[in-house]
């Protein structure tokens, strides 16, 4: 790609253009590693994202509601992997970008499409988890299959909306050099943007689990003094229990995914900010990494997702799991 040239010359993107970029210089062993590394990441990703996919579509005893919203969650981040990962890891490698404008447009586009989406579906399961520990009656009436896939379409939908409207309203930076791909928001559009796409949705999800945890607490609590009164346990005290479990560990997926997104926008909000130094990728790569270490909570603490493994990597089992 780049023009190979001695260790005492400048290296360019495009050596035949005369505004050019720069390019990093790299050593061969620099390189293998860094394409290593982040070629197992992107692989990792889609892999064990594609097993969530499989594990709910195929198993018609995992088609739940609470589980659509996770299908929906590991969709997204199938497709980090699968696009973002790869093109972002050449584009940090090389420091420079080889695909030219329109490719660099789209790569921007879907980068936030699916960033947004990720965060509405956990708004989503945040409302699906508050129902069904704070209302379980009203559960089964409230949250069905036919409204929670309405609401999924929905989410994707508004991302596509949201992403296509705030890139056509923005101007895009006048490139410094030929070789690189950012793309510049104006102050104000950064800040109805952290609104809308982060300081919202996640005071929205962080009160609607603060609601979860406390009621759960509570219900956990009744539970106990039965249990060592002696009292025998009704159908509806298990199932909260089993709910509050289920929360607990849809939480830790949400303040995972809050830890590697709040530094990021953090340096949104610094004026003038483009995504090149050392701090900024990897703050970037945080968001990127958060799609991979989803399927592991779901390996740790879910175990119908650890049997669904074992069936589909068995294929002799599978169709009959079914």
């Amino acid at each position: 790609m780049a023009h190979k040239t001695e260790d005492h010359e400048t290296q360019y993107c495009f050596p035949a253009i005369n505004s050019s970029c720069i390019k990093t210089k790299r050593s061969k062993h620099e390189y293998n590693i860094m394409y290593m590394f982040f070629s197992l990441l992107s692989v990792w990703t889609v892999l064990l994202n594609l097993l969530v996919i499989i594990s709910i579509s195929h198993f018609k005893k995992l088609h739940t509601p609470t589980n659509m919203l996770i299908l929906s969650l590991a969709v997204a981040d199938l497709l980090v992997g699968l696009t973002i990962m790869p093109l972002e890891a050449i584009r940090f490698i090389e420091t420079c970008w080889y695909f030219g404008d329109t490719i660099c447009r789209l790569f921007i586009l879907i980068m936030g499409l699916l960033i947004c989406t990720s965060l509405s579906n956990l708004v989503l399961i945040a409302v699906d988890r508050c129902v069904a520990v704070c209302h379980p009656l009203l559960y089964p009436q409230k949250i069905t299959m036919t409204r929670t896939i309405i609401m999924i379409y929905v989410s994707w939908f508004w991302s596509s909306a949201y992403n296509i409207s705030v890139f056509i309203t923005t101007s895009q930076s006048k490139f410094t050099c030929y070789g690189e791909c950012t793309f510049m928001y104006t102050f104000t559009l950064t800040i109805i943007d952290l609104f809308l796409s982060f300081l919202l949705p996640c005071v929205v999800i962080i009160t609607l689990y603060l609601r979860i945890f406390y009621v759960a607490h509570q219900q956990v609590k009744v539970i106990n003094s039965l249990m060592r009164s002696g009292k025998h346990l009704t159908e509806g005290s298990v199932r909260r229990k089993s709910e509050s479990k289920a929360a607990r560990t849809l939480g830790i997926i949400v303040t995972v995914y809050l830890f590697c997104w709040i530094p990021y926008y953090s340096l949104t909000l610094t004026p003038n900010t483009r995504m090149t130094s050392i701090i900024a990728y990897v703050m970037l790569w945080m968001l990127y990494i958060n799609s991979g270490v989803n399927p592991l909570i779901y390996a740790i603490f879910y175990p119908w997702f650890r049997t669904s493994v074992k069936h589909i990597l068995n294929l002799s089992k599978i169709f009959k799991a079914a």
